[in-house]
């Protein structure tokens, strides 16, 4: 279990609508292995992109009350989603920085205009990802897909990569960017198809959560703990060491 305030390191909570943001945790274990960290999860009400703004920023909020009582030293969203519609919002509310993952349309803009963008709904819709890509991404190809999150969140177990990325649309495009953490499970078959960069945010959002947290950085030799906390927390822990002997 996570304690409520580690005198070692620092204490890193984090919060996906599922499993997509075991990608995310793993790839900050790794840039911080000495922190601890408490992944919160709603699984049984995946994607989010498929909800209202209101009940979005209503499921959001009581899981953030929880992690604000750990106090924790930093909170990292791994939801796309919830980045758009709530990351504004959270960091008015609570007092410890609130780090959100955002698609990597700055990346991608830099292989060339005509990018691919897959997100779900929400995150197309949300005036956040309208100003991103007005910043950068003026000629991209966003695709909204309205079940490709609970098909991946559904079948983790069993993912056959290379069907879910037929059903993707066709094109020729300079790189693709992934604009939901749980289509990082199938990276592999999507590059596969289309044959170009493929960026995920994955990296630059835990150097982002390492510069936060510089001041921890190396303070303590001894190996962080991770707990998992609401949702379906055995699953999520399952698809986590499954993800971690990926590597």
């Amino acid at each position: 279990m996570c304690n409520q305030k580690n005198a070692q390191g620092p204490l890193i909570c984090m919060f996906d609508s599922g499993i997509g943001g075991l990608n995310l945790l793993r790839a900050c274990v790794h840039r911080l292995p000495q922190a601890d960290f408490c992944y919160f999860a709603d699984n049984y009400n995946v994607p989010y992109g498929n909800l209202g703004e209101r009940e979005i920023k209503r499921r959001v909020f009581g899981i953030f009350e929880k992690i604000a009582a750990l106090h924790p030293d930093a909170a990292v969203v791994a939801c796309n989603t919830v980045t758009t519609e709530c990351i504004t919002d959270l960091r008015a509310a609570f007092r410890f920085p609130i780090i959100g993952v955002e698609p990597a349309v700055k990346q991608a803009a830099l292989c060339g205009d005509n990018f691919l963008v897959l997100a779900t709904e929400a995150t197309c819709g949300s005036a956040s990802f309208k100003k991103l890509m007005s910043q950068y991404g003026a000629v991209a190809d966003v695709r909204p897909m309205s079940r490709l999150a609970e098909e991946i969140e559904q079948n983790i177990f069993s993912l056959d990569g290379d069907a879910l990325a037929a059903g993707l649309p066709r094109g020729n495009f300079s790189s693709v960017v992934l604009g939901c953490t749980h289509y990082v499970f199938i990276e592999k078959a999507i590059k596969k198809l289309y044959c170009c960069p493929v960026f995920d945010g994955m990296l630059g959002t835990a150097d982002h959560l390492a510069a936060t947290l510089g001041k921890f950085d190396h303070m303590t030799s001894r190996m962080g703990k991770i707990a998992f906390f609401c949702g379906d927390f055995a699953k999520n822990k399952a698809v986590f060491d499954k993800i971690n002997q990926s590597y």
